[in-house]
């Protein structure tokens, strides 16, 4: 399996500090009906470093389950312990997700060797298609380009990298040292076009939370070629993208403004919080703006 499309980094709807149930399948749904090609339940956007591991398995398997074949389910189930990704990612597995995202592991740190060992023992303790993350914003560090084309010849299970380093230079660099069927992805909604005017094949998008069909449509036209029409949508959706991003650290916008069109609650777990009056206005503003709040 390649990846290749747009994907949704879901957000984890809680109600009274456990899953909201009701409200997640309800957000598959939708995203299923956009066109979307997968969703990505317990990454960053799914507030992943907040859940304990029984329902970091749950969420894994009711987005299985709610998605019914429909689409792709690519399981965030990566750690900064080699171990515990491995088991996380045998259990997504079990569950039936159709693959797993791998984020960089953050905190510790690992050199370049340390990062290959650690992705090539997860591949090699799975059959799932491999989808690497690179994050430096988070994780301190970086999957090199190198790095990636080695586990892309080693390990014939990592097929793909989620590119989030904001660096189109860098696309490049991938893109001329991995082979032509390890496809690369763009982790950050308003660099969409220019990653894939370098190469990238698709999306793992924050922002699909709230509008799926701009981002279907945007990459569908990316990857039909027609760079002047992405442009123009590019243009129009890009305030937007940027505004989800910096109001606060990702996932507070999203999910407050996924609430405020009624499709969620406002819960986040600590030790994020929600945004305060005057920031909750501005979102409130911006969605106004793009006619996605009346």
């Amino acid at each position: 399996m390649t990846f290749r499309g747009t994907y949704t980094a879901l957000i984890t709807p809680f109600r009274e500090d456990r899953v909201d149930t009701a409200a997640f399948k309800a957000l598959i749904d939708r995203q299923v009906a956009a066109g979307i090609t997968g969703i990505v339940p317990v990454g960053t956007t799914g507030e992943s470093p907040t859940v304990d591991t029984d329902e970091h398995i749950e969420i894994i398997r009711l987005a299985v389950e709610y998605a019914a074949g429909r689409c792709q389910v690519i399981a965030g189930s990566g750690a900064n312990a080699t171990k515990e990704a491995i088991e996380l990612t045998q259990a997504a597995e079990k569950v039936g997700a159709t693959g797993t995202l791998q984020v960089c592991p953050y905190y510790n740190k690992p050199s370049q060797e340390g990062l290959y060992l650690h992705f090539r023992a997860v591949a090699e303790n799975t059959s799932l298609p491999v989808m690497l993350y690179s994050v430096p914003g988070r994780s301190g560090i970086e999957i090199g380009v190198e790095t990636t084309a080695r586990l892309a010849a080693d390990c014939k299970n990592i097929v793909s990298i989620k590119e989030a380093g904001g660096s189109v230079e860098r696309v490049n660099q991938l893109f001329q040292a991995v082979p032509a069927d390890f496809s690369i992805l763009s982790g950050d909604d308003p660099l969409t076009l220019p990653f894939m005017s370098c190469g990238a094949v698709g999306l793992v998008s924050v922002a699909a939370n709230l509008v799926p069909e701009v981002l279907v449509k945007l990459v569908q036209t990316c990857l039909d070629g027609d760079f002047p029409a992405a442009l123009a949508q590019q243009k129009k959706w890009y305030p937007l993208f940027r505004g989800l991003m910096s109001l606060e650290v990702n996932p507070v916008p999203i999910k407050e403004a996924v609430a405020l069109q009624g499709h969620c609650g406002r819960e986040l777990r600590l030790p994020l919080a929600p945004l305060d009056d005057a920031r909750l206005e501005q979102l409130r503003k911006l969605l106004r703006d793009f006619s996605l709040l009346s």
